[in-house]
């Protein structure tokens, strides 16, 4: 398939081009640290910032985090995440 845009420069205010399932973890980071995170199923999200600050979030079906967290942590999410990169 051809991409007209696939030489334009990716920033944050641009299109995610990829996507993966989040496995929480309280030990180990996401593999890319995503543009922003999908609420695929409504729940908890317990997220951890670079500066290792960890903050839950209670979360509707269908919310955009826009948020580009280090890790989601296992302990406390309930939520089904997808990040976006």
């Amino acid at each position: 398939m051809s991409d007209p845009f696939e030489s334009d420069y990716v920033n944050l205010s641009s299109p995610a081009v990829s996507h993966y399932l989040i496995s929480p973890s309280d030990v180990v980071d996401l593999p890319v640290r995503p543009r922003a995170i999908y609420v695929n199923a409504a729940g908890t999200a317990v997220l951890q910032d670079a500066s290792g600050d960890v903050v839950s979030y209670d979360l509707a079906a269908g919310t955009v985090l826009t948020l580009r967290p280090d890790r989601v942590l296992a302990t406390g999410t309930t939520a089904q995440l997808i990040a976006w990169y």
